[in-house]
């Protein structure tokens, strides 16, 4: 889709903050062209944050955007589902600081958009196509950027059993994102409850939003995908990315990383203008996406 797009008419849901508990009203409305993703909290007169890199505060657990003391938290399942669904300019209406965690996925925003419809705007999209590689490294882990005609991902994780090691590669450009993402849950690791709620973390988390791992396996399956937990990194890294403030032509790989990495690569793409460039122009993938993916993936492995 080469233009802009806006939701049809106004949507709404309710839910809880995943970490601060809180209960809060989201609603979705229309906003014109080159409007961007744009937040803004009734609560307080109606202050407005845009969802661009400068504003990126605390990304531990979750990311979150501040401007001017004023803080909205856990933006990214969001934003991730505003990427794969090819939403561009939206006004976010909160009653609270953090957005609701609803079922742990991207899924409820994905339904909640869709079911209102999406509205062609006259203005082209503008992408950012990535000219140069980019790395950010933190001991084992990384991310980096590459050039590339479409716009792929591939993740590689390695937690404790029961999860352990898994990889995903995706072509985004395929509108892949429905059905190969936007379900993937949030998880946890049950032995760290406790510490986390320690630190004033999940305490909106229950069986109902979050995966449960204990040291023998799912406490709360079935599982959605086999690799759901590898999924929803992407899911989260996507939504990280739409913190640029367009959707990207390139390559990105991950190895281990997390929030933090992902709005690192954020924070170095803006502060280093020659690493990319504004297009409106998208090209056609010269090499099949299976081929690209698994090129990607390939190099998440041997770094």
């Amino acid at each position: 889709m080469p233009f802009e797009q806006t939701v049809r008419t106004p949507v709404e849901c309710k839910g809880i903050g995943l970490h601060s508990g809180e209960p809060v009203t989201l609603r979705i409305l229309p906003a014109p062209a080159g409007t961007g993703i744009v937040f803004r909290r009734v609560d307080l007169d109606g202050f407005e944050i845009e969802a661009i890199g400068r504003n990126v505060a605390r990304v531990s657990y979750a990311t979150s955007l501040q401007k001017k003391g004023v803080l909205i938290s856990t933006t990214e399942h969001l934003l991730s589902a505003f990427i794969g669904i090819g939403l561009d300019n939206a006004i976010i209406e909160l009653d609270n600081l953090e957005l609701p965690i609803l079922d742990g996925s991207a899924q409820p925003f994905v339904d909640m958009v869709l079911g209102a419809g999406l509205r062609r705007q006259r203005r082209k999209r503008t992408y950012l196509r990535i000219l140069r590689e980019v790395e950010v490294r933190e001991g084992n882990k990384l991310i980096s950027a590459h050039p590339a005609a479409g716009y792929t991902v591939a993740y590689k994780i390695n937690f404790a059993p029961p999860i352990g090691e898994q990889s995903f590669a995706i072509d985004l450009s395929r509108d892949l994102y429905r059905k190969e993402l936007a379900a993937a849950r949030t998880f946890g690791f049950l032995s760290e409850e406790k510490a986390l709620k320690n630190m004033g973390l999940i305490r909106g988390a229950s069986e109902e939003n979050v995966i449960v791992l204990t040291a023998t396996g799912v406490k709360n399956g079935p599982l959605r995908f086999p690799d759901e937990f590898v999924r929803h990194k992407v899911l989260d890294l996507i939504g990280d990315l739409a913190l640029l403030g367009k959707q990207i032509i390139g390559h990105i790989v991950a190895d281990r990383a997390g929030h933090a990495m992902h709005t690192a690569l954020v924070s170095r793409l803006l502060r280093d203008r020659s690493l990319w460039e504004e297009t409106t122009e998208v090209q056609e993938a010269e090499e099949p996406p299976e081929r690209m993916a698994a090129e990607v993936a390939s190099s998440v492995s041997e770094a």
